[in-house]
């Protein structure tokens, strides 16, 4: 690789971690599934939000992480544009391509307690620990200290208070 493909390598690279510093969010949700024993489906996701006109922005992230799709949410409020969601939701893409990358690539503001969350919980789901009970108990508690600091729906669910 050139000295000039590097510095361009290490430029986007600084750009990606300084955009998901200020626009991005790393998120672990539970949403009811009764097709799964517990009725609950452990949710990871790596987000990037924009209105309609920065959507290209979105395209650089897809391009780079070579994973992940771009969503529209319509909005039919008075705001003017759509906006523009870049979604990677795959354990896979998510374990081989986002951790390494934000691990590597340290985010800068209270953002990184989130992804070190995100990461280990990224990890467990790749042993396969939100399989069991007790592993989803174990992610629950983890998230709920991620983001806005929630209690979670899956902990105060019926189904799962034992």
């Amino acid at each position: 690789m050139s000295a000039a493909n590097q510095q361009e390598r290490l430029e986007i690279e600084s750009w990606i971690v300084g955009f998901t510093d200020g626009e991005g969010c790393f998120s672990v949700s539970f949403i009811r599934n009764a097709t799964n024993t517990s009725g609950w489906q452990v949710f990871p996701e790596f987000v990037i939000t924009q209105g309609a006109k920065s959507k290209k922005v979105l395209e650089i992230f897809q391009k780079y992480f070579g994973c992940g799709k771009i969503f529209v949410n319509k909005r039919y409020d008075n705001h003017n544009e759509y906006l523009y969601r870049y979604c990677v939701r795959s354990l896979t893409d998510l374990s081989a391509k986002i951790v390494p990358f934000f691990q590597k690539h340290e985010l800068k503001t209270a953002k990184e307690k989130d992804f070190l969350i995100f990461a280990r919980v990224i990890g467990l789901m790749v042993k396969q620990i939100h399989r069991s009970d007790q592993g989803m108990r174990t992610i629950a508690r983890m998230t709920e200290k991620m983001n806005r600091k929630k209690k979670s729906r899956f902990l105060e669910s019926s189904e799962t208070i034992r």
